[in-house]
């Protein structure tokens, strides 16, 4: 058996400028076909626009409220509410609240790689990580 704790993952930025900790995956517990990774977006901030060709995403959302777009759709997004991003669909996230982080679970399938994500504009940088 394989057990893990969100408390236990280390923070790592992803290329489109998320802050995950993953619980599932390569960089944690293994897994074959799919990762689990709670992201967060901080107040005021976005991801870069991107793609995965590969991949397809489930976001559930567990705090905060933001937008999402998916192609040309865009939508306002909270805690509760569950996206699915299809493989080679450019998504991009914000966050719209004033003081709390845009808080999701990620679930890749297959799991989530740097190698799978195309961005689409140049990289938002974090001024609080550098990143």
């Amino acid at each position: 058996m394989h057990l893990g704790n969100l408390a236990d993952a280390t923070p790592f930025t992803t290329k489109d400028g998320s802050t995950i900790r993953e619980v599932a995956g390569p960089v944690s517990l293994p897994t074959d076909n799919q990762s689990l990774a709670e992201a967060r977006v901080p107040p005021g901030g976005a991801t870069t626009a991107h793609v995965h060709h590969v991949s397809e995403e489930l976001y559930f959302f567990t705090a905060g409220s933001g937008r999402i777009r998916l192609g040309d759709d865009e939508r306002e997004v909270r805690a509760g509410d569950c996206v699915v991003i299809p493989p080679g669909t450019p998504h991009k996230l914000w966050n719209g609240s004033g003081a709390d982080d845009l808080v999701l679970l990620c679930c890749c399938a297959p799991p989530y790689s740097d190698a799978d994500t195309e961005l689409l504009e140049p990289e938002v940088r974090h001024p609080e990580t550098g990143a």
